[in-house]
């Protein structure tokens, strides 16, 4: 145990860290692994990724998964149990990927592990419970570290809520580090199964910044697809594309008190899932085709409104997430944004977008260990040692 404190001290000092970075989002379609050079911390960070792959989890996998995340009630021993065989998985997943590049474990320098999150529960959107901020992602960050042999940070979200916050989202940090200019106004989006976008006013501080949920981003698409039609998603949008928007659906969806709520908020498939959609559709019978057309549309609204509410003269932005491959979606959100917003491709700034996520918290370990107060306020993650 002496020997990894002394070498993760060691790590804090090296100018250059190769940090493999984990992330699995709300979609459960499977584990994000980025391999990335970072050199320096706080507002000189460079951050380079080497490698980047995508593994699905397989359909029983999946259900496994989908059986625990955003549920008021579960079975508690497989849940246990759940923890532990994600961070075996993990750190199979890890060393195969590491095998697959050829990189040796010795050369990676720590592992920043995001986890699942099974449940998220700002205290703004639950009157029913204690007025206390909270959420759980799983994964055992001490068997990805045992099993990998590489210092491994999880739990993230954790200090956040600790600090006062939500716990979401946590971009902020990282696209305040990476992406703030000091002459154009920036916005970040990031439409995986929840939106998301940072704001990153030109010349800001981190303080200026913002970052926050928006709603659904392609969950209800996502979870109507597999549970009602038994297709994984709408691929491209192409059944959204072929649909009508439903005017009373889609008023129905945009009354949610949500979206009256104003930002910064954070938010997850607790509230955003289809009992909400089945409340919405108040008994009226539309074809598939219309009801994924209408949700879709309403993804691009409440997108677009957010954008359209800060209020800059000009804006440049900047879209990660799977939802960039939904033609329709993106085609949509576009026709609903001002004139002044400019849609940038996201890889000018230098980062596979797919990529970005788990890039993020590979980030957010080296602000960690290696980071000062004037660039993340306070230190995220708990360390796990191999020995």
């Amino acid at each position: 145990m002496k020997t990894d404190i002394i070498k993760l001290a060691t790590i804090a000092e090296k100018k250059t860290k190769y940090i493999v970075g984990l992330m699995s989002g709300t979609s459960l379609d499977g584990l994000d692994i980025a391999l990335c050079k970072i050199e320096g911390a706080g507002k000189s960070t460079q951050l380079t990724v080497e490698q980047f792959t995508t593994i699905e989890y397989n359909p029983s996998q999946k259900q496994l998964l989908g059986e625990h995340a955003s549920k008021s009630q579960v079975n508690l021993k497989t849940l246990c149990q759940l923890n532990a065989w994600l961070g075996e998985l993990y750190a199979s997943l890890i060393n195969n990927a590491l095998k697959e590049w050829q990189v040796a474990a010795d050369t990676v320098d720590l592992i920043a592990s995001h986890g699942q999150t099974l449940y998220h529960c700002p205290k703004q959107a639950f009157a029913d419970v204690e007025k206390l901020n909270s959420t759980l992602q799983i994964v055992d960050g001490d068997i990805i570290a045992a099993k990998t042999n590489i210092i491994t940070i999880a739990d993230f979200r954790q200090k956040h809520i600790a600090k006062g916050y939500e716990g979401a989202p946590l971009v902020q940090y990282g696209d305040y580090l990476l992406y703030s200019h000091t002459s154009i106004d920036r916005v970040l989006l990031n439409i995986g199964g929840i939106s998301n976008l940072t704001y990153l006013p030109k010349n800001c501080t981190l303080t200026q910044s913002m970052s926050s949920d928006l709603g659904p981003g392609n969950t209800l698409v996502d979870q109507y697809c597999r549970h009602v039609l038994g297709l994984p998603f709408d691929e491209n949008g192409e059944i959204a594309s072929s649909g009508k928007i439903q005017l009373p659906f889609l008023e129905a969806l945009l009354s949610h008190e949500f979206f009256d709520m104003p930002l910064p908020k954070s938010t997850g498939q607790e509230l955003f899932n289809q009992t909400f959609v089945h409340h919405a559709l108040d008994g009226k019978d539309y074809n598939h085709e219309d009801i994924i057309t209408t949700l879709t549309e309403f993804t691009a609204i409440t997108v677009a409104n957010a954008v359209n509410e800060l209020g800059t003269t000009e804006l440049e932005l900047y879209v990660s997430g799977g939802g960039i491959h939904n033609v329709f979606l993106m085609a949509r959100i576009e026709s609903h944004l001002n004139n002044r917003v400019l849609i940038k491709d996201f890889s000018q700034l230098g980062i596979n977008p797919d990529a970005k996520e788990a890039a993020l918290f590979a980030l957010l370990a080296n602000e960690t260990v290696s980071g000062g107060s004037d660039a993340l306020p306070f230190s995220m993650g708990k360390i796990s040692l191999p020995t």
